[in-house]
């Protein structure tokens, strides 16, 4: 790239999860509450919308991945939710355990879970601090 070329991040295109089973995985993050935007057998990924965003998360099939506990420390992705505690209600109800209880951020609470191959995801909110989510 020369130097009078233009380097910019723009936003985030989709992030990628490695599965062991696109079909478990899709149902795992159903029950997660999250909704499938669509999904290509032939090419082992399944796309899940996350709010109004174009990107989402793609969960991509790789064979030779087995069921796991997250690695520590673990990358994390977190979303921000209207209500971290109900959201970790919503989460047990429907058979997902909370790594750990919801504990307090700065900006609120947050809760995470890991799906059966060990990729964390965290469900947070702004109810501490609610003039910088996105329904302020």
């Amino acid at each position: 790239m020369s130097d009078d070329e233009s380097y910019e991040l723009l936003g985030f295109d989709n992030v990628l999860l490695p599965v062991g089973d696109l079909g478990e995985a899709v149902g795992f993050y159903e029950r997660a509450g999250f909704r499938v935007e669509f999904r290509f057998e032939e090419g082992g990924i399944a796309l899940l919308k996350i709010g109004k965003e174009t990107p989402g998360i793609l969960l991509c099939a790789e064979e030779t991945l087995g069921r796991r506990s997250p690695p520590w420390p673990a990358p994390r992705i977190w979303l921000e939710v209207p209500d971290a505690r109900a959201a970790a209600r919503k989460l047990t109800a429907a058979g997902i355990a909370p790594l750990d209880e919801v504990l307090p951020v700065a900006t609120g609470w947050t809760v995470e879970i890991a799906d059966p191959w060990g990729n964390v995801l965290g469900f947070t909110d702004y109810t501490k601090r609610p003039e910088l989510g996105r329904r302020s």
